[in-house]
């Protein structure tokens, strides 16, 4: 094993495998917002916990990631692989749904990674990333007081597992480069109070950019007929 190889690993292993529940809610509302279905390939798969928010509404999930985690349900499909180091082991347009949760700030291009996202989708999928929203109070105050994002931090869980931060217009502006269309920015409506471990009530109006820890991108990849 190669010493890049060996920092991905330990770069993924970092993120423990999952995310919190707010986002994969975040993710089913938009799958069942915008009606898929079939296949879904989930990039950056971890323990797999997304496919318990939304296996009603597919027939085949495939999880892909740089480690398999021993947790990881055995009855699904798994592929190791590492978006680092270029196109995965799976064809062209094969799934409805290509989904990437807190994945791309774990890599080294962000570009290249929604093209390949892209490749994988079948015209009139979807293609849906999430990310640590920048623009947060938080992640703002953070900013200001240490000149670090708030989830981009040394320490453990944070850099150096998360290498890439992204503003909700560079999301947009790299799905835009990539022809997708129809995009839409979303908010997981969950998000840390600074200076508190207490989170935002949603049910007092807490909601959007400013209170939410996640962003989610989702978009569809241009047909042949749009792009003639």
């Amino acid at each position: 094993m190669t010493q890049t190889q060996i920092n991905v690993e330990n770069r993924a292993r970092q993120s423990l495998g999952s995310s919190s529940d707010p986002i994969y809610q975040m993710v089913a509302r938009t799958v069942a917002q915008r009606h898929p279905g079939g296949v879904l390939v989930d990039v950056g798969c971890g323990r797999g916990k997304l496919w318990s928010f939304v296996r009603d509404r597919f027939d085949r999930y495939i999880g892909v990631d740089a480690v398999r985690y021993p947790d990881f349900p055995p009855q699904l499909e798994f592929i190791p692989f590492n978006f680092d180091i270029g196109k995965a082991p799976l064809p062209e347009s094969f799934a409805d749904v290509v989904c990437a949760v807190e994945t791309i700030e774990h890599l080294e291009n962000p570009r290249a990674f929604v093209r390949e996202l892209v490749r994988l989708t079948k015209p009139g999928g979807l293609v849906i990333v999430t990310t640590p929203n920048q623009l947060s109070l938080l992640s703002k105050l953070t900013f200001i007081l240490k000149n670090q994002f708030n989830a981009f931090q040394e320490a453990p869980g944070l850099y150096p597992a998360h290498i890439t931060a992204l503003l909700e217009i560079d999301i947009f502006r790299i799905f835009t480069e990539c022809k997708i269309t129809e995009i839409q920015i979303q908010y997981s409506n969950y998000g840390r109070m600074p200076f508190t471990p207490w989170h935002w009530s949603e049910n007092l109006g807490f909601r959007g950019r400013a209170f939410s820890d996640n962003i989610l991108c989702v978009g569809k990849p241009k047909t042949l007929s749009q792009e003639t």
